[in-house]
């Protein structure tokens, strides 16, 4: 979803092309966005996520007014997640109407991890009286490359695990907060392109699989030191579990977190015991920012990138799948690595204060 100005984009213009059957012009509108997509089995995809680039505050209300209020008219459920005082900005400008406004930051990356705002946006969307929820996000990452690297695979992963929830999602990317990567990047992300009032599907777009195994996974700094656990080989799930809370207790000074970091690297320890390849090994990076663990089986059969956004059974959490889903909500970062050796698990986290 762009607006893109008079920049070029990799892949060629974002601007939308194409006669009337294409493009739905006038935000505003009945017809503002385009029908319904079918997944590759030939199934409605419910969900409509667009992403459109502004630059300052004129330019984000000529995009993000029409699209509110359009689903104000259609009686939908709308609700904002953006920064506090975009929040405000918006609300002022739609004066009596914000009344009916939900303010939510747990729906995007401002104020969850990516597995809870996915669930909690299939929690609202339910809950909708209309039926249809209608979302837009001013995106902000962060200031850290490995934030934007997670803004960008939450996007992309949101648009397989959402396709069957009655959302229509606009996403706002401010040039003035994001780098020029990321903004260029919003077109392989977003499956529709709004530039002007049009939607129209982005020629960029890359479908998720494809698009998270090609994501770079930069190592961290801390990697470059000696590793403060070093195990090759690990006898027993219960000696890992053992060795990492040793480790973690040692360089991880906020309790909760430590405890939480700990429960997640279990369930991943206890993954490449129970699904992997013997033998197992692990790593473990610290300083006084952040931590890297690493838990490798020698195994190559699975590396779904899109694993762990979602419980892997669903609701029935007492089936079990949680391992990685629980890693993505407990860490920063998540990784599946195939290589050589096998399956790597790669956890990556800031450190909170004590």
């Amino acid at each position: 979803m762009a607006v893109y100005e008079d920049e070029p984009a990799p892949g060629g213009s974002p601007r939308p092309e194409g006669g009337p059957d294409e493009v739905d012009r006038a935000v505003g509108e009945p017809r503002a966005c385009p029908p319904h997509p079918r997944s590759a089995a030939g199934s409605p995809v419910l969900s409509r996520h667009a992403v459109a680039v502004v630059r300052g505050e004129a330019d984000l209300l000529a995009v993000a007014l029409p699209f509110l209020e359009a689903g104000l008219r259609a009686g939908n459920s709308v609700a904002l997640a953006c920064p506090p005082e975009v929040v405000a900005l918006l609300c002022g400008e739609l004066g009596d109407r914000a009344r009916q406004v939900r303010d939510d930051p747990g729906l995007s990356l401002l104020g969850a991890r990516a597995p809870d705002a996915l669930a909690h946006a299939w929690r609202t969307a339910e809950q909708a009286s209309s039926g249809q929820l209608r979302v837009l996000s001013l995106v902000d990452f962060g200031f850290t490359s490995a934030g934007w690297r997670e803004g960008l695979r939450f996007e992309s992963a949101a648009n397989r695990v959402m396709q069957d929830a009655p959302i229509d999602c606009l996403c706002v990317y401010d040039r003035r907060r994001l780098p020029a990567a990321v903004v260029e990047a919003a077109a392989a992300t977003h499956p529709y392109l709004v530039h002007d009032g049009a939607w129209a599907r982005s020629p960029a777009y890359r479908d998720p699989a494809d698009y998270l195994a090609q994501l770079p996974w930069p190592r961290e700094p801390v990697e470059d030191s000696a590793p403060v656990l070093a195990l090759d080989d690990v006898p027993s799930l219960v000696a890992l579990r053992h060795e990492i809370g040793t480790a973690l207790s040692a360089r991880v000074p906020d309790r909760d977190q430590r405890e939480d970091l700990h429960l997640a690297a279990a369930e991943v320890a206890a993954n490449a015991f129970r699904h992997g390849v013997r033998p197992v090994s692990a790593r473990i990076w610290a300083d006084d920012e952040r931590v890297v663990c690493t838990i490798t089986d020698s195994g190559h059969s699975f590396a779904d990138p899109l694993a762990g956004f979602r419980p892997a059974h669903g609701a029935d959490l007492g089936r079990g799948g949680m391992g990685l889903w629980l890693a993505r909500k407990l860490w920063d970062s998540v990784d599946l690595l195939p290589g050589p050796a096998g399956l790597t698990v790669r956890l990556s986290t800031r450190l909170h204060p004590a």
